[in-house]
């Protein structure tokens, strides 16, 4: 499992104890707080403007984002995660542990695979639909996430975007399960199944079910990586970055 420590909401840091971290949440707060006319904490001192605080913001939660799907896209991302990894459905896990007490478990084995690289392939298109939702977070929204848990910015997306997600992400699953074998490979796997003597009727939707567990292996990662950056603020790699949290 990769712990890479990404750039997810730089911004959005609460919980860090040293003093350098605090200096920055309360730099952020008394920024977005010059432009809404609220107080809180140090004055940012730099006159910014609406638009730099929603930048930095917005830059912030693109660049964790779009690690997060790098990672988790790329080969293996799900296959060899055990956080997320995707196990057969639970109807066919009862037919893999039967095959199994035959040794003709290799074809179950096969499909789960499979579904793993359905998810793997499906995930790049995530990024996009990610930050058009990070596109239309308002001031108001990044308050409640600056204010918010450890997940808040996890939270804002499942809330604005899960059902864009699961509408992109499902037909483009039906596609990758098609290229990949993964239903050939069923529709074999399932013949096997039922030459067995007196076997149960079982039944499977292996799209549904990788399309609901990769958007929440999306989601563990960009709630895991939120919380660590709360932790631990990483650097300020760019230019609106800086000047919105300092340099």
């Amino acid at each position: 499992m990769r712990h890479m420590v990404i750039s997810l909401s730089v911004a959005l840091a609460l919980l860090a104890s040293d003093a350098s971290a605090q200096s920055l949440f309360d730099k952020l707060q008394g920024a977005i707080g010059s432009v809404t006319g609220q107080s809180g904490g140090t004055s940012s001192g730099g006159g910014l403007s609406q638009s730099d605080v929603t930048a930095g913001l917005r830059e912030a939660l693109k660049v964790g984002t779009e690690r997060v799907v790098s990672s988790i896209g790329a080969n293996d991302g799900f296959n060899a995660d055990p956080a997320i990894h995707i196990p057969l459905p639970p109807q066919l896990q009862k037919v893999q542990g039967l095959l199994k007490k035959f040794g003709l478990s290799a074809l179950a084995d096969d499909v789960e695979l499979r579904l793993n690289r359905a998810a793997e392939a499906a995930t790049p298109k995530t990024k996009e639909l990610i930050w058009k939702a990070i596109s239309s977070m308002t001031l108001d929204d990044a308050m409640a996430i600056y204010k918010g848990p450890d997940d808040a910015a996890t939270q804002y997306f499942k809330k604005v975007a899960t059902n864009d997600l699961a509408a992109t992400v499902k037909p483009m699953v039906d596609s990758s399960l098609a290229e990949v074998g993964a239903i050939s490979t069923y529709d074999q796997l399932m013949g096997q199944y039922k030459a067995l003597p007196f076997v149960p009727d079982v039944k499977a939707n292996l799209s549904q079910h990788t399309t609901d567990l990769a958007l929440k292996g999306l989601f563990h990662y960009l709630a895991a990586e939120e919380a660590e950056i709360r932790k631990n603020p990483a650097k300020r790699t760019t230019e609106i970055l800086s000047k919105v949290f300092g340099g």
